[in-house]
Formats: structure tokens, C-alpha cells, sequence
């Protein structure tokens, strides 16, 4: 029995799908984003190649953090001078920047690779609940 190893034309389908992150967690909506992204829910996946679908994550600013994260949880960034580490709490964070929030999240549930930053590109992340691509008929996620 031999190893089946999916062709360029196999992997080149790719659909659009729209996860709707209102009252849900918001690590369980970055998991299934960044499955859907990689393409594990295909048949045909393999890790070594770039197969997955582009997602639009919709009401980012609705997503929930459980227990006490919004307010012990922190984002750190540097600036580049001497001590100007910078630091923000998730409360501030999801009431500013919610789409900063959730693609941060989805990053860094992809591998850093080449292939992870591919796939960085086809993530979509909109605070309300409008988002320009409808023309590509997205189907709506549920999970």
C-alpha cells in the first residue's frame, strides 16, 4: 500500500468560510480558524503543503475571554529603545484593537513557517458583523 500524496491541482480549491465569534471564546474561535487555515479539515491534507481555506471571522468585538483574562491577561510589544516595553491588558485591547486581538490569537496557533505566514494572508477579521466578500459566497463554520 503506498502513501497518497495530493497533486497541486488537488489542493488548489480553495472555499471561503465565515465564523461568527459573538458570545464564543475566543481561543475556541482561533482554533477553528487556524485548522481551517492549514486545511485539516480536508481529506487531503498534508503538512508540508500550503491547502487551506481562507476564513472571515466576523463580531471579533463580541468574542468572550473566560475567567479573570480580561483583566490579568497581557499584551506586550516592544518599540525598539531602551526600556519601552510596552504593555496593554486584554480588557483595552478587545475595546480597542478586537481585530488585533483575535488575529493575534490565530497566530500563534499556526506554525511559523512559511507555509503559516501563507496562511496568515487569507485570514479575514472584522469587528462588526459586515464584511466586504460577499461576492465569494462564503459558508458559515459552525462548531
Amino acid at each position: 500500500m503506498s502513501t497518497y500524496m495530493p497533486k497541486k491541482a488537488d489542493l488548489a480549491d480553495r472555499k471561503w468560510y465565515v465564523i461568527d465569534a459573538a458570545g464564543k471564546p475566543l481561543g475556541k474561535t482561533a482554533v477553528e480558524a487556524a485548522n481551517l487555515l492549514r486545511g485539516k479539515n480536508k481529506p487531503t491534507f498534508v503538512p508540508h503543503e500550503d491547502c487551506g481555506d481562507h476564513v472571515i471571522i466576523i463580531n471579533a468585538d463580541k468574542a468572550v475571554l473566560t475567567g479573570k483574562k480580561l483583566d490579568n491577561k497581557k499584551y506586550y510589544h516592544h518599540t525598539g529603545y531602551i526600556g519601552h516595553l510596552k504593555e496593554v491588558t486584554y480588557r483595552k485591547l478587545m475595546e480597542t484593537k478586537p481585530e488585533f486581538a483575535v488575529t493575534k490569537a490565530v497566530k500563534g496557533m499556526i506554525p511559523d513557517t512559511v507555509i503559516g505566514r501563507q496562511a496568515l494572508t487569507r485570514l479575514r477579521v472584522y469587528a462588526g458583523a459586515e464584511h466586504p466578500h460577499a461576492a465569494q459566497k462564503p459558508e458559515v463554520w459552525e462548531f
